[in-house]
């Protein structure tokens, strides 16, 4: 009982949802940050975020079905998504740094920024804790028109739900 009574805050942590938080939001772009913790190691953390199409939400995809998006964890690596009704396809983003257990950075305009002349970074960052993995996704957007600061505030809505839905399908 001793042992079951340690480990509930652990527990609790570990489902708790992503502290999200936008950085910045200006005529310039934006930068929003996110961080969840995982019950699995670094290297499992950073597996799972190749198996993207697992946990990402089908209502933030172009063919409605999330099994469709792919993300090859190397250098050059695409973030896409296969269109079958259509034969079509999308480019999320291309994979510009892969560091396996430790941090995947993505070069994406993602959703309605892929009309845009933008430049997206988007960062996971893993680091080993006490009973799993804290990571931290970061995304770095600019220059970008319109109302900075809602669209900053959608984005940052829609990737920590993401972070959520990865964090809920690893404690599984």
């Amino acid at each position: 009982m001793r042992a079951a009574t340690m480990l509930l805050p652990l527990a609790f942590a570990a489902a708790a949802p992503a502290a999200a938080e936008v950085r910045r939001a200006d005529a310039q772009g934006f930068e929003i940050e996110s961080t969840a913790m995982l019950v699995t190691t670094p290297a499992d953390s950073y597996a799972a975020l190749g198996r993207i199409g697992e946990w990402w939400n089908a209502s933030h995809s172009f063919s409605g079905d999330a099994a469709n998006m792919r993300l090859t964890l190397e250098a050059a690596g695409c973030f896409c998504e296969a269109i079958p009704a259509t034969g079509g396809s999308v480019e999320h983003g291309r994979v510009i740094a892969a560091m396996p257990g430790e941090m995947l950075r993505i070069q994406s305009a993602l959703g309605p920024l892929q009309s845009e002349p933008v430049t997206g970074i988007l960062t996971w960052r893993l680091e080993s804790v006490d009973g799993g993995t804290r990571v931290t996704m970061s995304y770095t957007v600019g220059p970008i028109r319109g109302d900075v600061p809602a669209l900053a505030a959608a984005v940052d809505q829609v990737l920590t739900e993401q972070l959520n839905r990865l964090q809920t399908h690893l404690a599984h």
